[in-house]
């Protein structure tokens, strides 16, 4: 397959995987007729709509290489998802990095208020949970509880959480490179690794056969979070929707404060040549996977 024909793939499937996660989110958020219906207004317009949807699409394409269902793997993804936007609704809170934009709009916080923004969030990690033990669209019991214990793990204070919280020490710290790399590891690779991860358990991959997996995802992990650091650090404000620079203002130690901005850069290229390299045991059915590692360090937002 062309370089050419590879990307065009990469973009149809970026539209793609947004629509049906947009779907999705849609389907299982109803606005009740009652005094819910804000927090499910907040929840929807947090969740649909927005986001380069990277998460999903790392599910939806290690499962459709593994010969998944796509449907059911979009029903994981967007489990996914939703942990992914609740820590970005509380993130963006006052008592977090206070924020005024996300995705191109006001914050849900500043669209809504406080109390409903922390609701709509912990609503919405309930809700990933609620997916993925749904057992009429997941009917293998043994599944779902690996799927369910795969992305508690990655959310909690031995994942994402755990790395939110070495962040908020990180302004009041200095920290070396190994351990900026661990922060990243959690706040941002966990949920990438979860992705991966639970697109093989769709497909029945044991875990010893996931090593190759795993270590393709650790490297697009670090290399997607370098690449944020070069945006926060020289990219275009009203491309990235949200402010920028604000890592540097509040004195945190970055992969780019601590290498500066071109051993960042070619770090990242060296990342996801390690990771496509950690695929060539996989043929053109691992493609897409190429391709969004490529992506993880062109994009612009």
């Amino acid at each position: 397959m062309t370089v050419t024909a590879v990307t065009d793939n990469l973009a149809e499937a970026l539209q793609k995987i947004a629509t049906d996660v947009d779907d999705c989110f849609d389907a299982v958020l109803k606005v009740p007729q009652d005094p819910r219906a804000r927090l499910i207004e907040a929840m929807r317009y947090a969740a649909i709509g927005g986001g380069k949807r990277m998460r999903p699409l790392l599910c939806v394409s290690t499962a459709e290489m593994l010969a998944v269902n796509r449907e059911t793997a979009v029903r994981v993804g967007c489990a996914i998802e939703a942990i992914h936007v609740y820590s970005l609704i509380h993130d963006d809170l006052p008592c977090m990095d206070d924020d005024a934009l996300r995705h191109g709009k006001p914050t849900l916080h500043r669209e809504f208020d406080e109390a409903t923004a922390v609701l709509a969030g912990d609503s919405l990690h309930a809700l990933a949970f609620e997916i993925l033990s749904d057992a009429e669209r997941l009917p293998d019991p043994f599944t779902r509880a690996e799927l369910v214990a795969c992305l508690a793990k990655a959310s909690g204070a031995n994942g994402m959480a755990g790395g939110q919280m070495m962040d908020i020490v990180a302004e009041e710290s200095e920290f070396d490179l190994p351990t900026v790399t661990r922060l990243q590891q959690l706040k941002t690779g966990a949920l990438l690794a979860a992705s991966v991860e639970m697109g093989a358990i769709l497909g029945h991959l044991p875990a010893e056969g996931r090593r190759a997996l795993r270590h393709y995802v650790h490297d697009i992990g670090l290399a997607f979070q370098i690449a944020d650091d070069l945006l926060d650090h020289e990219g275009d404000e009203e491309l990235a929707g949200k402010a920028l620079r604000k890592d540097a203002e509040a004195g945190k130690s970055t992969f780019v404060s601590l290498l500066g901005p071109e051993r960042a850069r070619e770090q990242a290229r060296v990342l996801v040549d390690q990771a496509i390299g950690h695929l060539d045991a996989y043929g053109r059915e691992a493609d897409l996977l190429r391709a969004v590692a490529r992506f993880v360090v062109e994009r612009q937002s």
